[in-house]
């Protein structure tokens, strides 16, 4: 009989440390089977204190706002993301500008680009990244962008239709170094994902060295890209942890000083309590 594989045990702060998951996606993850309340009771036990659900058109949207309103300690991003871009339009932007009017709505994404999957033409994609771009602009929320195999793309739009006063994140970031620091510049925040830990992430693990602390974020995507020792298994916020880890491995500091810096980064650019 095999015995069941051992997980590392999860990191654990200090007392007084938290952390915030910028990026996930409770509605999928309760779509998926898990429950919510669960997961978000998890989070918090091992130190997750803020998550942030996104949406990603309009019923996921309206879906992330439902658990922020429900669920202390859990905020909302309404948008549409590119895979969905055909579907914006007046309407559509009308109905998240009401919806982001909610206190509990922080940010507006996810939006973006995505030249892998291509759902959408890419003249569709840019369209609504734009439009979105400016509605975002107009409710003075920062903007959560997807970014798949289009950095030049979306560098060039951002620069073009900015400067954004609410600043924005670039959601789990794929780039190298010198592509995450030109993004900083434009006054972007980096978010982190799971993947760092693989041991074949090397470039994400250098943009990790390059950028300052004072500009990273940590995310979960969940149910997606769950981390080392949970890769290829459902992810979900308590699972920060580990990327937290790896980062403060990556950059030679404590657990606890990348948790102490991301969360106020959090803190600052969508405007939470943490």
């Amino acid at each position: 009989m095999s015995k069941k594989k051992k997980h590392s045990p999860l990191p654990v702060l200090a007392e007084g440390s938290i952390l915030v998951d910028t990026h996930c996606h409770l509605d999928m993850l309760a779509d998926g089977g898990r429950d919510a309340g669960q997961v978000i009771d998890r989070a918090f036990a091992a130190g997750v204190r803020s998550i942030i659900t996104i949406g990603i058109d309009i019923q996921t949207s309206r879906r992330a706002l439902e658990f922020a309103k429900k669920n202390s300690g859990v905020f909302a991003a309404v948008g549409v993301h590119p895979h969905h871009a055909g579907e914006v339009n007046g309407k559509t932007l009308a109905e998240l500008k009401e919806m982001a009017r909610d206190e509990r709505v922080v940010a507006y994404g996810e939006i973006g680009i995505d030249t892998v999957k291509d759902h959408a033409p890419l003249v569709v994609q840019e369209k609504a990244f734009i439009s979105q771009l400016l509605l975002a602009r107009e409710l003075g929320l920062p903007v959560v962008v997807h970014n798949r195999e289009a950095h030049a793309e979306i560098h060039g739009l951002l620069k073009q239709h900015g400067p954004l006063p609410a600043g924005g994140v670039i959601h789990c970031f794929s780039g190298d170094g010198e592509m995450a620091l030109k993004f900083v510049e434009l006054g972007f925040y980096i978010s982190i994902p799971g993947v760092v830990t693989f041991n074949k992430a090397e470039m994400l693990q250098e943009a990790v060295r390059a950028v300052p602390l004072s500009a990273l974020l940590i995310e979960t995507d969940a149910p997606f890209l769950a981390p080392v020792p949970f890769r290829g298994k459902t992810n979900e916020p308590a699972y920060s942890l580990y990327t937290a880890q790896k980062i403060a491995e990556l950059k030679g500091l404590s657990l606890d000083e990348v948790a102490r810096a991301t969360t106020a980064n959090a803190a600052k650019l969508f405007g939470i309590s943490v």
